[in-house]
């Protein structure tokens, strides 16, 4: 306990983020050591591996990462390319996780079920910085407890997703139900086939998931007589559902909600919106939902199956014992909370951010990628990669290169959030705040604005 220094920096998750905090902190010379719960590298990934993700090659890698990559011979796939989720994996995570220089520091099938610090709960002050991080690490042999100098948590939040029920809390029969229910994104037309083929699904959540699993089941109809679906929302706003479309910056994120908006003009889905779910019955073998809407209850099915694409949730147990500040509705990092709040904007853009904003009131400790968002849905790896650059570089006592934090984000081209908020928070949608003095919500609206055009000038520039 009291050579610290000399302790590792832990990074818990080895996905994308989690591997590239560690090839940042291998970089500058660090020790690390990288937890990871599953069997192997990038688990989470490896469950909707089947799903084409809608950033290109060159936004899915790491800088750093990608020069390591080099040196041992690794060659770039297309940079425009649209790799799916198995594909990244086996292109690029599995060869960076088998480099010399990281491979020995992961730590597969090594679950972290608890951070503290070494002989002191969150509560107590004296000595506290001083104390290394005690991690309880449930492995095949047992359960120990390992010391670090340091922890950055890139554990995601995909292993734990929201439940169905439209008030945050689980509906009245969902665990009852649980083998008829999916969460997340289900292999559609590969492993889970049987179970969709023929049968009727409902399908609960307004994102991009949720157009994902919309559309795979619209395929499978086309081959499987009697695959229908039903498409359930919480939101009555469509505009974020179905994206801003050719304004989007990146052209498959746009072209999913196209698609998922023409599937239900096209009568390809049946859709209910502003429909918050209660409780889930059985009904003669099959499954019947009620929910509340601004009519009162309505009652929907009966179907086969339902798949709640309703989002995750970061897993906060894991640090109860530590002195962290989160935004109080989000649960992201305090900082971010106010930029990402999809309750005010729906621009999936964020100004750059880095080491001071992920850390908490618990020293040297980081929340990093996806779990850095919490509840908010508009992560994407660029973020996370910069991120951990500029926490490895805080680490390694490099403030300057730390405080360098350089983060450009392609726009949805969606901007519903008002001018107020943008000012106050310093944010921006498209091109950064708009000036003081324009009644516009970013940079291209006031441009668009003073050209003479209406609307928002957002997706008119875009």
């Amino acid at each position: 306990m009291n050579d610290h220094d000399s302790l590792p920096v832990a990074v818990i998750g080895a996905g994308p983020v989690g591997l590239a905090a560690a090839v940042q902190l291998v970089r500058r010379g660090l020790p690390v050591k990288v937890y990871e719960a599953g069997a192997e590298v990038a688990t989470n990934l490896r469950d909707w591996g089947h799903v084409r993700v809608f950033t290109p090659w060159r936004y899915c890698v790491d800088r750093m990462a990608v020069r390591l990559l080099e040196r041992n011979g690794w060659t770039m796939p297309d940079p425009e390319a649209f790799p799916t989720a198995d594909e990244l994996i086996a292109h690029y995570l599995e060869p960076l996780a088998r480099l010399p220089e990281l491979s020995t520091s992961i730590e597969t099938n090594a679950n972290v079920v608890g951070i503290s610090r070494w002989g002191a709960d969150k509560v107590l002050s004296k000595e506290r910085q001083a104390r290394p991080f005690m991690l309880v690490v449930k492995a095949a042999d047992g359960i120990r407890r390992d010391s670090a100098r340091a922890v950055v948590d890139a554990s995601g939040t995909w292993q734990t997703p929201n439940p169905l029920g439209g008030g945050g809390i689980t509906a009245e029969g969902e665990a009852e139900y649980a083998d008829r229910i999916a969460y997340g994104i289900p292999d559609i037309l590969g492993r889970d086939r049987s179970l969709y083929a023929g049968r009727t699904t409902l399908v609960a959540g307004s994102g991009l998931s949720a157009a994902n699993v919309l559309l795979e089941l619209d395929r499978l109809a086309a081959d499987e007589p009697g695959t229908a679906s039903l498409w359930v929302t919480r939101s009555t706003d469509l505009v974020r559902i179905y994206g801003g479309g050719d304004a989007d910056q990146l052209p498959a994120r746009g072209e999913l909600g196209a698609d998922a908006r023409e599937l239900v003009e096209s009568g390809g889905t049946t859709m209910v919106t502003g429909f918050a779910t209660l409780a889930i019955r059985g009904s003669n073998g099959r499954l019947t939902v009620e929910g509340q809407t601004r009519d009162g209850l309505q009652v929907l099915g009966p179907v086969d199956r339902i798949i709640a694409a309703t989002g995750q949730r970061p897993d906060l147990s894991l640090t109860r014992e530590l002195r962290l500040d989160l935004d109080p509705w989000l649960e992201s990092v305090k900082a971010l909370g106010p930029l990402i709040d999809p309750n005010e904007h729906s621009c999936g853009d964020v100004p750059p951010h880095g080491h001071r904003e992920l850390s908490h009131p618990e020293p040297d400790f980081y929340t990093v990628g996806v779990k850095s968002y919490g509840r908010a849905p508009t992560f994407l790896l660029l973020t996370g990669y910069e991120q951990v650059r500029s926490v490895a570089a805080a680490l390694a006592g490099e403030m300057a290169a730390a405080d360098a934090v350089q983060l450009v984000l392609p726009e949805t081209g969606v901007c519903t959030v008002s001018p107020s908020t943008i000012r106050a928070t310093g944010g921006g949608c498209c091109g950064g705040p708009a000036p003081s003095e324009a009644d516009a919500c970013c940079v291209a609206d006031a441009e668009a604005k003073a050209a003479g055009k209406s609307g928002c000038g957002c997706n008119a520039a875009a």
